[in-house]
């Protein structure tokens, strides 16, 4: 790979922290390093590769530098106002929040599944929500050899997910103090309700891994429904998923191609009560697939468990793979 002028913005966030020890486990190409974040982080030094660099604040004028590829996580708002200007400087972005994920003229991408997709991006390209990533990357494979048909969410979301407002409730509520992030205590608890309600009784959360899904793996026709819950976890996020397929299938074929797929470690031996657990997925990059089992109330349907560590997959490590995708295709 050629080397290329990368920038952060975001940079002293959980995410942001995530990209750069992700990049150096990776070896990720950078010839020039820019990291940006809020006033408040302004001066703050940050070591990378045994290299120095300061933190700068963002604004507007902060793009007029050589960068190729910019990578956002600093949320919805400032991914709305800011990346229109980084592209009209040239620069190619892929933005870590849900600002621009439904857009039509976006890409939505997990390089396992969908990585054809960066050919068409006018500038920006988007990272799915952390629970999509980790479902579509078994669901592809599904999709391709038995035909989805219907599938039913079921997540267990660790408050890691929420920043770190979510870890410290979950320590407050530890200690029996109240919480400043969430409703409701985590410690302890189970709260289903992730992200803002919905006119039509969902989450957002919910309808993103609905809407994700459809548009990730180009099918609309596969029916989708979902329930999101947050968990006392710090890190990895889990997920039941019910499938329905079109055609019929024998189990061996179901592990045959989730064992032959990209990105997918399988964890299935109930003789030895070996399953995915999220002790596992932390600080790791690929999907854990187990609790592989036929769903004798339907004709042809599964369940499985996924489990994958939503910092890493979830967010960090699946940017700096498009980041990757895009290093020889810049525009």
């Amino acid at each position: 790979m050629k080397k290329v002028n990368l920038g952060i913005v975001g940079a002293t966030g959980m995410v942001g922290q995530t990209f750069l020890k992700v990049m150096e486990q990776r070896d990720f190409p950078i010839d020039n390093l820019y990291l940006f974040a809020s006033k408040k982080s302004k001066g703050q030094k940050i070591i990378y590769r045994e290299k120095e660099y300061i933190v700068e604040e963002l604004n507007e004028e902060s793009f007029n530098k050589p960068i190729d590829i910019l990578l956002f996580s600093a949320g919805g708002e400032i991914s709305k106002k800011y990346a229109p200007i980084a592209v009209e400087k040239g620069i190619t972005v892929v933005d870590n929040s849900s600002a621009w994920r439904m857009d039509e003229n976006v890409p939505l991408i997990v390089p396992e599944v969908n990585p054809e997709d960066i050919s068409w991006h006018e500038g920006i390209i988007s990272n799915p929500n952390c629970s999509t990533i980790q479902c579509v990357v078994p669901l592809k494979p599904l999709h391709g050899a038995f035909k989805i048909k219907r599938i039913i969410f079921s997540t267990y979301q660790a408050v890691s997910g929420s920043g770190v407002g979510g870890i410290m409730d979950l320590e407050y509520g530890i200690k029996s103090y109240k919480p400043k992030k969430y409703p409701y205590p985590i410690a302890f608890n189970c709260l289903p309700h992730i992200d803002d309600f919905l006119d039509n009784g969902y989450t957002k959360e919910e309808m993103k891994m609905i809407n994700e899904t459809h548009k990730i793996l180009h099918d609309d026709n596969i029916k989708i429904t979902s329930t999101t819950v947050r968990v006392p976890v710090r890190y990895g996020h889990c997920v039941s998923a019910n499938i329905e397929f079109e055609n019929s299938f024998e189990m061996d074929e179901i592990f045959n191609v989730l064992n032959n797929a990209k990105g997918i470690t399988v964890l299935d031996d109930i003789d030895n009560i070996l399953y995915p657990m999220p002790i596992d997925a932390e600080g790791k990059d690929e999907v854990f697939v187990g609790r592989i089992r036929r769903d004798f109330s339907v004709e042809n349907g599964i369940n499985i468990w996924i489990v994958a560590d939503n910092i890493r997959k979830g967010a960090a490590t699946n940017t700096v793979q498009i980041a990757e995708l895009l290093i020889n295709n810049i525009k």
